[in-house]
Parts: C-alpha cells; sequence; structure tokens
C-alpha cells in the first residue's frame, strides 16, 4: 500500500494488504502510560535540544506558519518479539549465563549465538565450575520460543546444534580477577550510556515504551490462543508526534503510525490479520488518547509473511541494541548486553548508567538525563563520568548541570564490581531481561530500575 502523510494531515490510500481504518479517538485502549494531559512536570525553564535523529515536520500549507506547527517532530521506535531471530538469539545467550550462574555464581561469560534454518551456533568463552548441558538450554530456549516445526523456520527437536566454546583468556582473566569482589577490574574497555525522562511513569520514552508493549503482546496472543494463526516471529514501529513544552522538553502529542508485522498461517487472509491485530493487540496496549482519525495503520504491509524466524532471516546476539535500551533516544554505547556477566561492563556498565539517570530525573534534578560512562579493561574506577540534562536541570538544592557529576560519584560507586555487589547482578535473571526491554522495567529482579533517594 502507498501512503501520503504529514502532521496534522496524514492519510492513507489504497486497499487491501492488511491496511485498516483506524478506529475512534474513544477507542478501548484504556491503559495510560502518561498523564492525561501526556505533559511531564517539573520541568525548568531552561530549553534543550530535540533528541538526536528528530526532524522538524509541517504540511506543505503550514510551511512558514506559527512557530508551534513548526516546533513539532515526529520519532519512531521499534521492537521485536522474543522470537525474532536476533531476540532469539539473546535469549539464547542469556539462558546459558543464567545456567552458568545457577550453578556457578562466579562464571565469567561471553556467549554469542547465530542462528538460521535449522542451525544454532553458539561460540564465545566460557569459565566456569559448574557442568552445563549446553545443547539441552539451547534447545529448551528454542523451544520456550514457539519454534517446535520446521514450517515455522527452526524446530527444537530436530535443528543442528553447534557448541564451540572456549575459556576466558587468562590474559583477560588476570586483568579481572581480585580477591574481593570490590575490586575487580572491568572485563572490558567500553562506553555506556543510560537514559530516563518524565513521558512516562517507568521514566522511558513513550515511543518505545508502546513498541515494546505492542511485541510483548503479539507474543501473548501467540501463547494463550487469542490469535490461532499467529507465528512467532514480530516487529513492531510505533512513530509518535511530538511537539516541544513551554520549557522546551519534547511532550507526546499523538501516535502518528503504528507498523505491525506479524508472522502467520499460511490460510490466514489479510483482511482478518488487520482486524484481529487492531482489536487484539492496538486497542488493549495504545492509550486512546493517542489515537486520532490521522493515526496510519499498516498491519503487515508486506502483504504475506509466512517464511520467518531463522528460515527468512539469519539472526545474532547483540544486533537489537535500541529495541534493548530506549528506542533511539539518548545514546548507545555499541556492545551487546546479552551473552555476558556483570564483570562485563557493556553490561553492567548500562545497568549503572541508567540507575543513576532515572534516579536523577526520579528526585526532581531534571526532566531529562544522559549518562555517560567509560571503563577500561583491568580498572576498576571509570575513566570518565558525563551527565547531559538537556538543559532540563532544576538547580535543586543549589546543583546546576556542571555540579551534577560530582554528586552522582558521592551517591554511587561505580567501580564494576560495587555495581555487581549493589545490584545483586551474580544472580540467574539475565535471560527475563533478554526480550522487551532491559530498562523501564518493574520487576524484582531489576534493581537497577529502583530509584536511589538522595
Amino acid at each position: 500500500m502507498s501512503t501520503t502523510a504529514s502532521v496534522g494531515t496524514a492519510s492513507a490510500e489504497g486497499g487491501g494488504g492488511g491496511d485498516v481504518a483506524p478506529p475512534s479517538a474513544t477507542a478501548s485502549a484504556d491503559t495510560p502510560m502518561t498523564g492525561a494531559d501526556g505533559v511531564p512536570e517539573g520541568t525548568s525553564p531552561d530549553k534543550p535540544a530535540s533528541p538526536p535523529g528528530a526532524a522538524a515536520t509541517t504540511t506543505a500549507a503550514s510551511t512558514g506558519k506559527d512557530a508551534a506547527s513548526a516546533a513539532t517532530f515526529l520519532f519512531a521506535s521499534e521492537s521485536v518479539t522474543e522470537s525474532h531471530p536476533d531476540k532469539l538469539c539473546d535469549v539464547i545467550s542469556d539462558a546459558i549465563v543464567d545456567a552458568c550462574l545457577t550453578l556457578d555464581p562466579a562464571s565469567r561469560i561471553a556467549c554469542e549465538t547465530v542462528c538460521k534454518t535449522g542451525v544454532v551456533i553458539v561460540l564465545g568463552e566460557i569459565t566456569t565450575s559448574a557442568s552445563i548441558n549446553y545443547e539441552q538450554v539451547i534447545r529448551d530456549a528454542v523451544r520456550d520460543a514457539g519454534y517446535d516445526d520446521p514450517a515455522k523456520g527452526l524446530d527444537y527437536k530436530t535443528c543442528n546444534v553447534i557448541v564451540a566454546l572456549e575459556e576466558q583468556s587468562p590474559d583477560i582473566a588476570q586483568s579481572v580477577d581480585a580477591a574481593k569482589v570490590e575490586d575487580i577490574g572491568a572485563g572490558d574497555s567500553c562506553i555506556v550510556f543510560g537514559y530516563a525522562c518524565e513521558e512516562t511513569p517507568e521514566f522511558m520514552p513513550l515511543s518505545h515504551v508502546l513498541a515494546t508493549k505492542l511485541s510483548a503482546r503479539l507474543a501473548e496472543v501467540r501463547k494463550d490462543g487469542t490469535l490461532d494463526w499467529i507465528r512467532p516471529d514480530g516487529k513492531t514501529q510505533v512513530t509518535l508526534e511530538y511537539a516541544n513544552n513551554e520549557s522546551g522538553v519534547p511532550v507526546p502529542k499523538r501516535v502518528h503510525s503504528i507498523v505491525i508485522s506479524a508472522q502467520h498461517s499460511e490460510e490466514v487472509s489479510n483482511d482478518k490479520i488487520a482486524a484481529d491485530l487492531m482489536e487484539h493487540v492496538v486497542k488493549p496496549v495504545v492509550p486512546s488518547q493517542y489515537l486520532d482519525e490521522s493515526t496510519l495503520y499498516h498491519m503487515n504491509p508486506s502483504g504475506r509473511f509466512v517464511i520467518g524466524g531463522p528460515h527468512s532471516d539469519a539472526g545474532l546476539t547483540g544486533r537489537k541494541s535500541n529495541v534493548d535500551t530506549y528506542g533511539g533516544w539518548g545514546s548507545y554505547g555499541g556492545g551487546a548486553l546479552s551473552g555476558k556477566d556483570a564483570t562485563k561492563t557493556d553490561r553492567s556498565g548500562a545497568y549503572a548508567a541508567r540507575w543513576v539517570a532515572k534516579s536523577l530525573v526520579a528526585n526532581g534534578y531534571c526532566a531529562r538525563c544522559k549518562v555517560q560512562l567509560s571503563y577500561a579493561i583491568g580498572l576498576s574506577h571509570p575513566m570518565s563520568v558525563y551527565i547531559c540534562t538537556y538543559g532540563t536541570c532544576t538547580n535543586k538544592n543549589g546543583m546546576a548541570e556542571r555540579d551534577l557529576v560530582k554528586m552522582v560519584e558521592s551517591k554511587f560507586d561505580l567501580r564494576p564490581g560495587c555495581i555487581v555487589k549493589e545490584l545483586d547482578l551474580r544472580r540467574p535473571i539475565m535471560r527475563k531481561t533478554a526480550a522487551y526491554g532491559h530498562f523501564g522495567r518493574e520487576e524484582e529482579e531489576f534493581k537497577w530500575e529502583k530509584v536511589k533517594e538522595f
């Protein structure tokens, strides 16, 4: 289908291909993600920059008109189901991490997974006292992802499993090891980022929250049998229209468009796919106040998605970084989160950076926050700490933005070993983080989401 879209005048042309008419603004999606007006509180008069990659959008008629229209922009976030090929690899890698940590909490793990039609390959470096049946762990993870038939792209019972694991390099081990966990060195050199904002109760960007919850809902309606035609692979994308408020903080105003691609059985029609996805996926997830008559919906826009999973696309650990983090907002350091024990600061440092950013916003020091930490292999203290509030620093307790780094360094011990200890990262909790985001989750295991009061 072809579309023509502009802010305030978005429209869809053409039929078939799974496109449906939008619901009314009073659709039954009554699970609010933000306050009723969607406007964050506690902002300062300082004006921040727009998010990276955000482009201002105007209609032809509004070009050169009022500044309020010109100040709006579109920003999109995407997510995938736990059975998307890349995400399946994350899940397998973290299932192995948890298997090792369950029997030996001091395990050192760097585990990568690749999958393709009929085959799963696991490779990397693991040092552990545990005796692990890696093949069984892998097959169980593939089964749990719903791949139980070659027609779905993979079958846990018959797929070829190749395990190519070695021990961690002794050169790395000697630089990380320490008598006390607090003194361990970083397992690798890296930079990591954390981000938080006031858009949602989770202190996460709304575009990311909606895309993530739509993907989770896709998996839910498959597992509980609500939609018997749906298959494991799936992807979602949500584009929001934002406007800067009087303090210059981006505020979500409406959903511009929703794209859902769901793997399906051979016999189902595009019309049924579109209707079912609207009724059972979109409406239960997206709050009705963000939907209007101009919202665009593209349900399986390719027109056919029978061949999916690893049969359609090879999967690889660590290839869905924006899905794992903040949906494209803030920044991303580049290292994969999954498949690693917490001595790898790509993982533990990213959790700490989120912990710091969320705590600063929740405690009222700013409305938006990005935190960067850098680490050097073998060294226990971070090389640098950087904090950006996008001009939203509230000067609480006389703390200007330039003062926040010193305050953070006095409130948080950002040595890798101390992060591991305080966030209890030697527990077998990593598989749970592998799908639907490492951040913005309220489960007990996600201790980096617990705000530190100061």
